[in-house]
């Protein structure tokens, strides 16, 4: 009996251990993704922020709408707002959604909205006319789905560099020029993302939402 309790007791604390060892493997939360917990619904009298994929503030809305409500009968089927590009590049293209909650928290309506040419400061009135709100709703938020930037505010990747550098003209000894490789150009790409057509350029960074996860795409030349 005593030898049953020991080997019980010894379990019971090999088994606190590896749990603690698990716990102390767990990879920490990075800075992107603690930043992320901020991007929540705030009361309809304020700003709300929608982050990038970084967790920096990409766009700021604040409601031009003063009176929504709907029921389920009869849900309310816009909304207006002004978004605001709070980060310091050129959006070449921004999708995002906006959501509404009641005074229980519970979601009542979601419309997205969509804008182009999207300069950093530039202020920017949209509307969501997909929106079907069935409350009157306390408090919302908003998130971006889709940034794509500028070519020319998109940094050069460690590849790209590389590549232009091989592309240089070079000096011969008698002082003649002589082209370096030459790389033949790529064609036009585009992407189709639910049936809308966006633009593809090599090193211009593509943000898109899959599921409940933020991706950053990025098509570069391989070295």
């Amino acid at each position: 009996m005593t030898r049953t309790i020991r080997m019980m007791s010894l379990t019971l604390i090999m088994t606190g251990i590896a749990a603690a060892a698990a716990r102390a493997q767990e990879t920490p939360a990075t800075p992107a993704e603690e930043t992320r917990a901020s991007e929540t619904r705030v009361p309809l009298a304020e700003p709300a922020v929608a982050l990038d994929a970084d967790g920096d503030a990409a766009v700021a809305g604040r409601l031009r709408t003063t009176e929504l409500t709907g029921t389920p009968d009869a849900p309310a089927r816009n909304s207006r707002f002004v978004v605001e590009n709070r980060s310091r590049v050129f959006y070449a293209y921004v999708t995002g959604w906006a959501t509404f909650y009641d005074a229980q928290g519970v979601r009542c309506g979601e419309g997205l909205w969509k804008l182009e040419a999207f300069a950093p400061g530039e202020t920017v009135e949209v509307d969501t006319p997909g929106l079907r709100l069935t409350c009157t709703p306390a408090t919302w938020r908003i998130v971006v789905s889709n940034l794509l930037t500028r070519a020319g505010d998109a940094a050069k990747s460690p590849a790209m560099v590389a590549q232009s550098r091989t592309t240089q003209p070079t000096t011969t000894a008698t002082g003649a020029t002589a082209a370096g490789p030459m790389t033949p150009a790529l064609p036009p790409l585009e992407i189709n993302v639910n049936g809308k057509t966006l633009p593809l350029q090599p090193g211009n960074p593509l943000e898109l939402t899959i599921g409940r996860e933020r991706v950053r795409i990025v098509v570069n030349p391989a070295p």
